[in-house]
């Protein structure tokens, strides 16, 4: 049983965590890689505020500014995709701030569920930078409907020891047909799909054309036989990156970071045709039931020891103090520097889309992962 499939087995509670354990240190791997399972968090009173977000981020790192002022975390709800967590919020679940991302903006404000966000009652929205937040689609007027919380780029971290490359960096390193099975890549299709297009030269503002689809599919289709894993759970591609499982993956920052501080000889690459560019953030429920400490979830989130956090984990921070806590090194090592407005916008900035279009490529993608 190799690393993936033992990962599996203990998240199914056929294989003990222990036993998962000495599995790895027999290959020389520790789970101090990452969190093999996510925290639970801490009870929180009833009268907090919930924070609806992709797991991984309900910890009470994150929320140094709301625990100083209520003396708890805020309450926490999770999901594991956009369309989850829309589908949830559709049902009637109320929470009082979402996590999406930015370029799912123009959608999810038309849905009537959210409210424009008064930056004036924002301690630290004058410290944000404005590269993340300031998009035609976010701003409306002198509404601003997301504010910035973590970002970074998406592209692939390979095994310097074990990916022999061949010329520059390239998505096509994804599509390597001497790795056959030793692939790893992202399940959502909003990191997938849209990599794909950089792969197949289709430009973010043609994406919704029947070409568009065509491309991108065929690409993904002539991927399909090559791939061993398609997760959103990063610990299983970490883990099976350390193992030699794997050689090459669709991964974020984060992972190179996670790697290499434990001795792996992993790289994150800059791909030629250029990596994407990702922003997500809070949005604020219309209807949030308690308004007032849903701000305070936000300010916490978008204050300097929340994104001095973030930098550490291998994400972009937003407010501008924080890179300051980091060397020129450490920045580096993220592929982040002293000037974020560069590594913003040097890769490819998501396009939002319409409802009928997310519909038609997670269709179309769930098809391709299934083999069809």
């Amino acid at each position: 049983m190799d690393v993936i499939d033992q990962l599996g087995a203990m998240r199914e509670g056929k294989l003990s965590r222990s036993a998962f354990n000495r599995s790895l240190l027999a290959m020389g791997i520790t789970t101090a890689l990452v969190p093999l399972l996510p925290r639970k968090a801490l009870a929180a009173p009833e009268d907090q505020a919930t924070f609806f977000t992709w797991g991984g981020y309900n910890t009470p790192e994150l929320f140094e500014e709301y625990i100083a002022k209520h003396g708890e975390e805020p309450r926490y709800a999770t999901y594991g995709s956009a369309e989850e967590a829309m589908n949830k919020l559709r049902s009637g679940f109320v929470p009082d701030v979402v996590h999406p991302c930015i370029s799912d903006v123009p959608r999810w404000s038309g849905t009537g569920m959210f409210q424009p966000i008064d930056t004036s009652r924002l301690s630290n929205w004058p410290s944000m930078l404005p590269e993340l937040w300031n998009r035609d689609y976010n701003v409306v007027g002198d509404e601003v409907w997301l504010a910035p919380f973590n970002w970074g780029q998406t592209s692939i971290a390979y095994r310097t020891d074990l990916f022999e490359l061949q010329g520059e960096e390239s998505w096509d390193m994804l599509w390597d047909e001497r790795y056959s099975g030793r692939i790893g890549m992202l399940a959502g299709g909003g990191d997938a799909w849209w990599c794909a297009a950089i792969k197949a030269g289709v430009p973010f503002e043609q994406l919704d054309t029947d070409e568009a689809f065509e491309k991108i599919s065929a690409v993904l289709r002539a991927q399909r036989p090559l791939v061993r894993v398609y997760t959103d759970d990063t610990t299983q591609t970490d883990t099976a990156l350390a193992a030699g499982e794997l050689v090459a993956t669709m991964a974020w920052n984060s992972t190179v970071v996670w790697l290499a501080e434990a001795g792996n000889p992993v790289k994150f690459a800059q791909p030629k045709e250029g990596a994407l560019t990702y922003v997500c953030g809070m949005m604020l429920l219309a209807d949030a039931p308690k308004l007032d400490r849903a701000y305070d979830i936000i300010d916490s989130l978008i204050s300097k020891s929340a994104s001095v956090v973030n930098i550490g984990w291998g994400y972009g921070g937003v407010h501008r103090n924080s890179f300051d806590d980091f060397t020129d090194e450490q920045l580096a090592a993220r592929t982040l520097s002293r000037n974020p407005a560069e590594i913003i916008n040097a890769g490819h900035f998501g396009v939002p889309q319409t409802a009928e279009w997310e519909q038609r490529m997670t269709a179309t993608w769930e098809q391709i992962k299934l083999g069809f």
